[in-house]
């Protein structure tokens, strides 16, 4: 079996949703962008689709790399991987940031804590008023 690395095409979702998704609904996309340059590229399909919906964009952190960024480093080697973490870690804020600053709901969260901050996104949002 051969992994395919391809970004989403969220030109299709919003197509499907736009076609499909009558109501305006609450919809939770769980996705992983790793660079801001990804995200930048399907922007404009995201934005399209959050004014139809309320649109909740659950990134993920990646907790092998901030426990690397959080070690203690003995080697150059260890060294160079733990500046290159905080990079990565780094990337991940600024991408949530930049959700955030477009008007997106989102979630930034270890897998484990996945179903509590997804109630409490929800909950947020029925408080607001928004749904």
């Amino acid at each position: 079996m051969t992994t395919k690395f391809d970004e989403p095409e969220y030109g299709k979702l919003y197509s499907y949703a736009n076609a499909h998704i009558n109501k305006r609904s609450l919809v939770f996309l769980y996705t992983n962008f790793e660079t801001l340059d990804s995200l930048r590229r399907q922007m404009n399909y995201l934005s399209m689709l959050n004014r139809s919906h309320i649109i909740v964009v659950v990134v993920f952190k990646n907790v092998e790399v901030e426990d690397l960024a959080k070690s203690s480093p003995k080697k150059t080697i260890e060294i160079y991987n733990q500046i290159i973490a905080e990079k990565f870690i780094y990337e991940k804020q600024l991408i949530v940031q930049e959700l955030i600053r477009n008007g997106f709901q989102t979630i930034y969260t270890a897998p484990e804590n996945l179903t509590i901050n997804s109630i409490n996104k929800y909950l947020e949002i029925k408080a607001r008023g928004l749904i």
